[in-house]
């Protein structure tokens, strides 16, 4: 199947973006193309103009300043999955990156696009929300800056005003006794994640001192675990205590009133009950008690 019809515009810089945007309520934007045109292919998205943003070099780079690591929208993730900065910084950050899709897509796919698009099933949302990331956006009115966790409202469906776009992601940086981690239950075709856990915990000797979890895949949007997250905190890490504050996750997605997505690939109840693994295997991993 073919696109329907569609104006085409090339912008030349991120003030030009905004102002195509404003102009054009309808517009789409198109980074890297991987969400984009599959949809419109099969015309599930039937814009009237695609905006081409690929050529906007203000939207690409990265680069680490004080305990934070700012990466450009139309970064791709095999850049950030390769880049040295990123994995002495964050090695989360180029771990993730480096699990997703398959070599087109790292190499196409952009951070930026993935996050506009919004995908329950993609790994960026919920990586960045235990990360405590921010997302900065440029619009008519100025930039201001989102919070990761609430970026993702819905599926398919973020804080973005319709004539804004995303221009940086700001990620901290590891400290020396942070541990991070990402496990993620995969479809076998597509690598996206069914269920994915991410987790970033501070420790002082085996103690964990504070936690921060995230799981996504089997909810419309990420899902923060503070119940987890109490859990964790002030206890020495062991097999014990980490089953122990993983099974506390139902409180957590119960008191985040989301839907639990089933589909033909994992029913609801499925994906309910490999969360609270995915979150284990992330902490197991992250402590060095268990490896990929």
């Amino acid at each position: 199947m073919f696109a329907a019809e569609f104006e085409y515009r090339k912008a030349g810089s991120i003030a030009e973006a905004v102002q195509m945007l404003a102009d054009n309520p309808e517009a789409k934007l198109l980074a890297g193309g991987h969400s984009l045109i599959p949809l419109m292919r099969f015309r599930l998205a039937r814009p009237e103009m695609v905006i081409d943003i690929g050529g906007i070099d203000g939207l690409r780079g990265i680069g680490v300043s004080g305990d934070t690591v700012n990466i450009g929208a139309l970064t791709t993730h095999a850049e950030i999955a390769a880049s040295p900065e990123v994995q002495q910084a964050n090695g989360l950050l180029a771990e993730a990156a480096g699990g997703i899709g398959d070599p087109a897509v790292r190499n196409r796919g952009t951070i930026g696009g993935n996050l506009a698009h919004a995908d329950p099933s993609s790994d960026w949302a919920t990586v960045l929300t235990a990360l405590g990331a921010t997302v900065s956006v440029q619009g008519p009115a100025g930039s201001r800056s989102i919070a990761a966790a609430d970026f993702v409202e819905d599926a398919f469906m973020t804080a973005l005003a319709e004539n804004e776009l995303i221009t940086t992601v700001s990620v901290p940086t590891l400290a020396a006794n942070q541990r991070a981690e990402y496990a993620k239950m995969s479809h076998p075709a597509s690598f996206y994640a069914v269920v994915g856990g991410a987790v970033v915990v501070t420790m002082d000797g085996n103690r964990c001192t504070a936690a921060s979890v995230a799981v996504g895949g089997l909810t419309p949007r990420p899902v923060k675990a503070p119940a987890v997250e109490q859990s964790l905190a002030g206890t020495t890490l062991t097999m014990d205590s980490i089953a122990d504050a993983t099974a506390r996750l139902s409180e957590d997605l119960a008191a985040a009133g989301v839907d639990i997505i089933g589909d033909v690939y994992a029913s609801a109840e499925f994906r309910a009950g490999v969360a609270p693994v995915e979150v284990k295997h992330a902490l197991l991993h992250a402590i060095g008690l268990a490896h990929h």
